[in-house]
């Protein structure tokens, strides 16, 4: 992506330090918030309407935080998209986009896969017992399929939300905290990639250590795939497409009984 505030010294901050601070504060309180809400035996049923429509009013906090952010350093927020000028690029970015999901999905369950085995024979347990997955990733599917949606009106909802989410977590992750990290760190960019990809991770403590550490490496890899297309718009389209796949798919297998 292109730097639209450079000096000598390399890439300059786009909002004041006390505003990435408190964004900061406030994904990890809404994290723990999720963790704690989803945790236990006996979590609270989960109203999806409800949560579907928190979820979107959330994202919009954030939007317009990060605007105001940019807002207070003078820098336009659709600068914070990169380069997305010209028909032809939006096609480009489609096309990558749709590469970059099914190579990041592939990538990602055979690190998950492997992750999984390893863990086993280093505990030597069975990989899975009685036709059960391990308790920490069956917890996980459990949470996931209790949000995903069941009726024709949740579906709707769900796509909305989706498209929702990808727009603002593309927006926060790739397109404000990968630039402000890499302003602090001097615009070494494997700084902006590496730390962002973390807080991306760390932003979703409802599905467990384990994802979050999963989560934390695609975050890398839409940073990188940002760096790529030097805007962050195929990553919106990957990130929309992901969640709604993997919503749609855990409900129709929860139809079928599969989970």
């Amino acid at each position: 992506m292109s730097n639209y505030s450079e000096s000598a010294s390399g890439p300059k901050p786009i909002a004041p330090v006390w505003h990435t601070i408190l964004l900061i504060a406030g994904i990890v309180l809404l994290s723990f918030s999720g963790a704690k809400q989803f945790s236990g035996e006996h979590a609270a049923p989960v109203h999806r309407m409800q949560t579907y429509a928190l979820t979107v009013v959330t994202e919009i906090v954030m939007l317009i935080w990060v605007w105001f952010g940019m807002r207070l350093r003078r820098i336009p927020f659709r600068s914070i998209f990169g380069n997305v000028t010209g028909s032809s690029t939006l096609g480009i970015d489609a096309v990558c986009a749709a590469a970059f999901w099914i190579s990041s999905v592939t990538l990602l369950a055979t690190i998950n896969a492997t992750w999984f085995v390893t863990d086993a024979l280093i505990h030597h347990r069975p990989i899975m017992k009685n036709g059960q997955l391990d308790p920490a990733q069956e917890k996980t599917v459990h949470t996931l399929t209790a949000l995903a949606p069941s009726n024709m009106s949740e579906i709707a909802a769900w796509i909305l939300l989706c498209a929702m989410a990808a727009l603002t977590e593309e927006i926060v992750f790739r397109g404000y905290l990968q630039r402000q990290f890499t302003a602090w760190g001097r615009g070494a960019v494997a700084v902006g990639v590496v730390f962002s990809a973390i807080l991306f991770g760390c932003a979703h403590g409802y599905q467990g250590f384990h994802y979050m550490v999963l989560l934390s490496i695609y975050g890398a890899l839409f940073s990188l795939l940002a760096i790529f297309r030097r805007n962050i718009r195929a990553g919106i389209f990957a990130h929309a497409w992901q969640d709604i796949v993997a919503g749609l798919g855990l409900a129709l297998l929860h139809t079928k009984h599969l989970v």
